[in-house]
């Protein structure tokens, strides 16, 4: 069984401002465009799909979900295995929001303990 909890870099994440995230800093899933890989800041569409939950910013991301297989899936920067984003940990990794995909946080801690 995989551990899929995770820790932050940043401290006490449960009590800060939802915007205040950071390079580094775990996300929640539903704040991610998984079309674009990007931390959005607020909620995003829901998108239901073969009993699994992914996340859209707009309406071209809701309908391309279902049918394109390569906005469902990610290849974690760490361990380099395809993983699937709807149960994925996520992590912001760019300057611009840009976020990266990992297994479990193992691979997350290895990866952000890198830099």
């Amino acid at each position: 069984m995989q551990d899929n909890t995770y820790t932050s870099k940043s401290s006490n994440t449960n009590t800060r401002d939802h915007n205040a995230f950071e390079m580094g800093d775990v996300v929640p899933s539903e704040e991610v465009c998984m079309v674009n890989n990007a931390y959005m800041g607020k909620k995003q569409f829901e998108v239901n799909f073969e009993g699994k939950i992914y996340y859209g910013c707009c309406q071209m991301c809701k309908e391309r979900i279902p049918k394109d297989p390569s906005t469902r899936v990610a290849i974690d920067p760490f361990s380099k295995k395809q993983i699937d984003k709807a149960t994925a940990i996520i992590a912001i990794t760019g300057n611009n929001g840009e976020v990266s995909y990992f297994e479990n946080n193992t691979t997350y801690t290895n990866y952000i303990n890198q830099f």
